[in-house]
């Protein structure tokens, strides 16, 4: 029995290892272009409303789900999922490695085309990834396997906006970003020879259906688990979206930012994406998202009050693990509720609207919230997020219940 408990935990950790990097080959490159772009425009004087304008390109991200019930069609069954995950990495790859070739300076427009283009392949893959992750992995399981998406999220963030951006600092966009494009590659590797992996084949009558994703919000008591999709991020959003240029506004170049933004900022949050899991494991799904919307609330505070002192690095750097082991945290609690509310054959497909929804809340605070906090200043910008956090604090008390089971939706 010993010997069998083994076997499984040993299996168990190498499947959550081959997720793990899956979800770094989406998020090295997607988080070193936005780190290097904001840090070099806002150092070319452009205003944070213009900078701001840079969150476009996640557009693929918000509409995936009109494309998703077409992939969850296309991976019946594990073969399905390799070819098509390797498809759409390889696009990937090769658009940002193509980026090398061109100059910033000369070829920005081309260089928009070719991020919007890894972005389609990216946000494509993901709902791939997804879908095998839910289907491959239990429900008791699924807090785990989101610990390992968030995880390799932020080393995606910890190389690409960190280490990858202080290469940039040294070695320049000809060198950086071809070596990005073949580290992202690789990352698909342990999938392709990974034996372990095992999902039952749909039958034709399980397959998703074109307008599939209308029907997701059709289900009883779905509207309020969208709302708290909607909220549950938003009273951080606009901070982590401005803390790039805000450095920038307090005398940081680069390099610096890259270190403590990218790589302590990150790193906190990849510990913490652990943590989150162990959480909801130890005191449960109700306490815990109780927990993290308490804890969304401080940071808003914790900035509000740098606005008044002239913050030393120590200040500002908490502030950073702060608001990054918020991040992390709500991460767990979302993606653990969305993963346990998809329905059979469709489990990419509901999977990926939850993401949408999320990501489309992140997407609008990102896109408004630098021309808010040009229009009041920071001090305004972290006042509206206080007050959005307040508002999520109180719709979870109020909504949710202690018994309350989600697989009900």
């Amino acid at each position: 029995m010993t010997t069998t408990n083994s076997s499984v935990d040993n299996v168990r950790r190498l499947n959550l290892a081959t997720f793990f990097c899956l979800y770094i080959a989406q998020f090295i490159p997607s988080t070193f272009i936005t780190t290097a772009m904001q840090v070099s425009m806002r150092q070319a004087n452009f205003g944070l409303a213009t900078i701001g304008l840079l969150h476009l390109v996640h557009i693929p991200w918000l509409i995936k789900f009109l494309w998703a019930p077409m992939v969850d069609r296309q991976c019946s069954n594990l073969s399905n999922y390799r070819r098509f995950i390797l498809l759409m990495e390889s696009v990937y790859a090769l658009s940002i490695i193509s980026i090398g070739f061109l100059d910033i300076s000369a070829d920005i427009y081309f260089i928009f085309v070719l991020v919007f283009l890894s972005m389609f392949a990216s946000a494509t893959q993901d709902i791939a990834t997804d879908g095998l992750a839910v289907r491959a992995f239990g429900k008791g399981d699924h807090s785990a396997v989101n610990s390992m998406q968030s995880m390799g999220r932020y080393a995606g963030a910890f190389l690409g906006s960190g280490i990858f951006i202080v290469m940039l600092d040294h070695f320049g966009w000809h060198v950086v970003f071809p070596l990005l494009g073949l580290v992202a590659w690789f990352m698909v590797v342990p999938l392709q020879f990974n034996k372990k992996i095992h999902i039952e084949p749909r039958s034709p009558k399980q397959r998703a259906k074109l307008m599939d994703f209308v029907w997701f919000f059709s289900r009883k008591d779905i509207i309020p688990h969208v709302v708290f999709l909607l909220l549950y991020f938003m009273g951080i959003i606009g901070i982590i979206a401005n803390v790039r240029p805000y450095m920038v506004d307090l005398g940081y170049n680069m390099k610096e930012i890259g270190v403590w933004f990218g790589m302590v900022g990150t790193a906190t949050s990849f510990v913490m994406a652990w943590v989150g899991h162990v959480l909801i494991r130890r005191i449960g799904m109700y306490r815990a998202r109780l927990m993290v919307a308490m804890l969304i609330v401080v940071a808003p505070i914790y900035f509000l009050l740098l606005t008044f002192i002239s913050p030393t690095l120590p200040m500002l750097v908490g502030g950073l693990l702060l608001v990054k082991t918020c991040h992390a945290f709500a991460s767990i609690v979302v993606y653990t509720c969305a993963m346990d509310c998809v329905r059979e054959g469709r489990e990419g497909t509901d999977f990926t609207i939850q993401v949408v929804v999320v990501h489309f809340s992140s997407t609008l605070i990102s896109l408004i919230s630098g021309g808010v906090g040009e229009w009041l200043d920071y001090r305004g910008l972290y006042l509206i997020e206080l007050a959005i956090a307040l508002i999520s604090l109180v719709y979870v008390v109020r909504v949710f219940k202690p018994n309350q089971l989600l697989a009900r939706w």
